[in-house]
């Protein structure tokens, strides 16, 4: 698997379009993704995301904002909402929540 840092890294910074990312992503064996949604989390952790993020990092996964990561983002404590998002288990909830977590993780 090549380096989750270095891919989600160059995702955040535009040096690689988030449809090459997403096609990593679906790539990944379903632990090697959860893997990756929890590392997406600590990175948002990290650089301080908090509830009123939210509303942007959906605007740009362009995802709806009845979808199940959508409306998590956006309610209670960020460090217990972005747990539940990276526990997501469909396949499609997990690919919503790295499309919306990736923004994220890096906000300036």
């Amino acid at each position: 698997m090549a380096d989750p840092y270095i891919i989600l890294n160059e995702l955040a910074q535009e040096l690689r379009p988030m449809p090459q990312g997403i096609e990593w992503f679906e790539g990944l064996s379903t632990e090697e993704q959860s893997n990756t949604l929890r590392l997406l989390s600590h990175f948002c952790i990290q650089a301080r995301a908090t509830a009123e993020d939210g509303p942007e990092s959906i605007r740009r996964a362009g995802l709806r904002a009845t979808h199940t990561p959508a409306v998590l983002i956006t309610r209670g404590r960020i460090d217990q909402q972005l747990g539940k998002i990276a526990s997501l288990t469909p396949h499609d909830e997990r690919l919503k929540s790295f499309c919306e977590l990736t923004p994220v993780s890096w906000s300036p």
